[in-house]
This record gives C-alpha cells, sequence and structure tokens, in this order.
C-alpha cells in the first residue's frame, strides 16, 4: 500500500503518436500506482521498436496488455473483468488477438492465469519487459509464454520511456524498483522483488532530456525513494559487502536529490513515496535549500497506533514518527504533508482506531489516501493473522477517517486564501473550459481564468477563494 493510486487515471489507455512504418496495434490498459503508470511507458517504448503503434480502441488491437495491481482485492476484481471483456471481443471479432498480463498481479498469479483458466496468451512480470518481443514470438508459434523472473539488476535505466499520453509538462522518473521493508500487509516485495537503485547518471540524463523537450516538472519516483543508494549496481541488501572504495563513492537520496535539483534549477522537483523509517534530516535540509523541490511530503504512516504498527512491521511507533513530523516543519516550515492509511487491520481495536484519529489532530494532513484493509494473498498478514475486524465497523472507521481528513483538507487549503502562490499550469479545468487547472508546490489544484496564459506556465495566482480541495483565483502575471 505504499504507493498512492490516483483513482481518476485507473483503466486509462496509453495513446502515442504513430510511426508510419508501424503496421500493428497495441492496446496498453494500466492500472494501480504511478509505478505501474511510469512501467507502461517503458512497454510502450520497447514495443514501439517492435512494429506496434497504439491505439484506443481495442476492437483493432493485435495485441492487448494490461498492467496490473495486486494491492487490493478490488484493483484485481477490475482487472479480472477486464479479461473478462478482452476475451469476448476475442471470441466475437478479432480471434487473432492477443491478450497479455503484465505488473504485479502477473508475478502473483501466473500459473492461474496461463494454466488453469487459459484467459491469457503471455504473463510478464514488473522485471521482465524487455523480454516480451521474444514472449510475443513464443505466443505466434503456439505456445504459453510467462517470464516472471524478479532481478536483482533490472532498472530500466537504458530504456528511454514514451511519455504516457502525457501533457508535456509533467512526468515519472523511475529511481528505484524493487521494496525491502516486509510490511506485513504489503505485496511489493514478492512482486516487484528486492530494493535496487537507478544509477544517478541515467537518471539525470532522463531529466536533462525531459527539460530539453519542454517538461517543467518531474516527480521522483520509487517503492521508498528515501532509502535510494546507488553504489555501483546491486541490491541494497548488499551494500554491507561493498568495497570501501564503493561505499566512500556511494550516493544516497540526499545526494541524488541536491544533483537533480541543481542540474535543472527552472524544473519543479517533486517525490514519492517517502517511508518514516528512512527519511534523514539531510534530505529536509535538500528540500530547504532549492526552491525548486516541492514542500509537500508524501508520508504513509498507515495507522496512528504503536501496536498496530508493530503488528504491521513497520519500522517506527506513534511516537517516532511525531517527531518525524515535527523535525519537517522545523526545517521546511510550510510544509505540506499527506499521508496513506489502513483502516481495520487485524486486532485492530477502538483505542487503536482513536490513536490514528487524534494523531490527525497533530499532523493535519493536507491529504489522504484511505483504504480499508483488504487481505492480499502471500502476504505475512494472510498467513499469520486472521481478518477479524468485522466490515461494518471497518466502514464506520473508514467514514470517521475521512470526514477528519476532509476537515483538515479544508484547514490546510483555507490557509492560503488571500495569499499569492505558484501554479504549473497543466490542462483546461475540467468544470470550466474557460479555467486552466494547475498546481502549487504544496500539491494543491489551483483553478483561474485562462487569459492569455497556455499550459506550461508557471503563472502567480492569488487564491480569493476555495473547496476543501481546490484553490480558486486569478493570475496576476508569470512566476
Amino acid at each position: 500500500m505504499e504507493k498512492t493510486i490516483d483513482e481518476k487515471a485507473q483503466g486509462n489507455t496509453l495513446i502515442l503518436e504513430a510511426k508510419k512504418e508501424n503496421s500493428k496495434k497495441l492496446y496498453l490498459e494500466s492500472y494501480g500506482c504511478a509505478m505501474n503508470f511510469s512501467d507502461s511507458e517503458i512497454v510502450a517504448s520497447i514495443l514501439a521498436d517492435q512494429g506496434y503503434n497504439t491505439t484506443n480502441l481495442m476492437e483493432e488491437a493485435d495485441l492487448v496488455l494490461v498492467n496490473t495491481c495486486s494491492i487490493r482485492d478490488k484493483a484485481e476484481k477490475t482487472i479480472r473483468k477486464r479479461l473478462e471483456k478482452y476475451n469476448a471481443v476475442k471470441r466475437s471479432g478479432n480471434p487473432k488477438m492477443k491478450v497479455g498480463v503484465l505488473g504485479c498481479m502477473a508475478e502473483r498469479l501466473k500459473e492461474k492465469l496461463l494454466e488453469e483458466e487459459k484467459i491469457v496468451d503471455l504473463v510478464v512480470g514488473p522485471d521482465a519487459y524487455k523480454d516480451i518481443p521474444n514472449l510475443l514470438q513464443e505466443v505466434e508459434e503456439g505456445r504459453e509464454a510467462v517470464n516472471v523472473i524478479l532481478s536483482k539488476e533490472e532498472t530500466y535505466g537504458d530504456i528511454s520511456p514514451v511519455r504516457l499520453g502525457g501533457n508535456g509538462i509533467t512526468a515519472f522518473v523511475s529511481i528505484t524498483r524493487g521494496c525491502d521493508n516486509m510490511c506485513t500487509f504489503c505485496v511489493v516485495p514478492f512482486t516487484r522483488g528486492r530494493e535496487r537503485s537507478r544509477d544517478p547518471h541515467s537518471i539525470l540524463n532522463e531529466i536533462n532530456d525531459l527539460a530539453e523537450k519542454g517538461y517543467k516538472e518531474i516527480t521522483l519516483l520509487g517503492q521508498n525513494v528515501d532509502s535510494y543508494l546507488w553504489y555501483g549496481g546491486g541490491l541494497k541488501k548488499d551494500f554491507k559487502n561493498a568495497s570501501e572504495m564503493q561505499k566512500a563513492t556511494a550516493t544516497d537520496f540526499a545526494q541524488l536529490l541536491d544533483l537533480v535539483a541543481t542540474a535543472q534549477p527552472k524544473m519543479r522537483i517533486r517525490f514519492s513515496t517517502s517511508n518514516p523509517q528512512d527519511m534523514g534530516e539531510d534530505v529536509l535540509h535538500v528540500v530547504a535549500k532549492h526552491n525548486n523541490i516541492c514542500n509537500h511530503i508524501h508520508l504513509p504512516v498507515q495507522s496512528g497506533s504503536t501496536r498496530i504498527l508493530k503488528e504491521m512491521n513497520r519500522q517506527h511507533t506513534r511516537e517516532e514518527y511525531m517527531k518525524l513530523i515535527d523535525k519537517i516543519l522545523e526545517i521546511i516550515p510550510d510544509c505540506i504533508i499527506s499521508q496513506d492509511m489502513i483502516i481495520g487491520f487485524p486486532t485492530e481495536t477502538e483505542e487503536d482506531h482513536q490513536d490514528t484519529l487524534s494523531l490527525m489532530e497533530y499532523v493535519k494532513y493536507g491529504f489522504g489516501y484511505m483504504y480499508k484493509y483488504s487481505e492480499r494473498p502471500g502476504t505475512l498478514a494472510a498467513r499469520k493473522l486472521e481478518d477479524d475486524v468485522p466490515e461494518e465497523i471497518k466502514s464506520r472507521r473508514l467514514t470517521e477517517v475521512v470526514n477528519l481528513q476532509q476537515k483538515h483538507s479544508a484547514f490546510r487549503t483555507e490557509s492560503f486564501l488571500g495569499k499569492t502562490v505558484t501554479v504549473l499550469i497543466e490542462k483546461e479545468s475540467k468544470k470550466n473550459a474557460d479555467e486552466w487547472s494547475g498546481r502549487t508546490e504544496h500539491n494543491n489544484v489551483a483553478v483561474f481564468p485562462k487569459e492569455n496564459y497556455k499550459p506550461g506556465d508557471f503563472v502567480k495566482v492569488k487564491v480569493t477563494d476555495c473547496t476543501t480541495a481546490t484553490l480558486i483565483g486569478e493570475v496576476v502575471g508569470y512566476s
């Protein structure tokens, strides 16, 4: 649950500029976290070189791929329905169409999808995307194709991602893959493997290339960005065996963040997701030092109860988390903090729930992602803990958490009334064709009259009104 999920983006299809020489059609849907959408860009880049142009018409596709998520039961059920739809299209009018599952669900359900249910032609895990051309050849020759081997080295640092249906303004840049944290509720270590970091030079090259193409904002992306550590390649857990030279010349996340912000001072920098146990003061000082690093930190807590945090195998207590919040606000006084929260984890009592509510009162998060606990097969919690909180109690507690978050979101948003904020214009407002929509450095959405401005412009907006989540204002000039 470490990666936040944008519900509005679920099921988006990837559409790219067509290459004239390509004759085959690819239909690619993505579900889950930002990492999955970033991975879809890598897959599109690989397949563009194999003769595929993208389409948003499934019925005309030669190849249908779905990039999947295993983080919640709801996500898997959604993807199963999509697979049924793909196969109905295949049976009714496009028998040559091939169907493939990518990503975390592929890793977890490989035998079931291929051999038992026989509803897909190929299954590709998160570390095997470079093997897709070979797997497609296997399928063409009448064999089922699967590669879900988790890699100790693969970071896709040498693949230049095709940007996902993008606005040409904001982009994700992956800096790590996998996770070592073994939270008891989470499937990521099993579906994405052990943690390894990407060469900082390849990261800088990608960001410099994005800047040349006119991108104005990038988000450094990883399951746990704060534990980024490059020492020449290899797993994070093997750093203890590195040579003295490797240790002396290693690059950690604070250094990487400083390098990126210095290399592109006019580009806005974000990062996600942070983990409380790994976030050090050095990162906070780098954020405070650079005007182009956004004053917003997404810091999942999952629960406000130390007892539940221990059951989750989170390597921090309630008190340690609160001390980190204090330190963030001491070093970056106007920082907005957002959260992930799991409600109704096994054995959660009313007292534990009240601890969560009181922690929220202490922090007053700008916004958050809140979910009822759903048991994920293969996780330690599923093996060791009974899902014993009744559904009606989970629902009631979730409602209380969401209501409190809305109150705090309104409090944070209202604090900008009368102030002038810098906004990067991203797109037209969904509710009013005469207005632009963009985000502030604190990750607030702002809407305002278009006038003569355009997407990609940094503008100063005076905030005159707001809703719970959106700032409303008028432009007073370029930033």
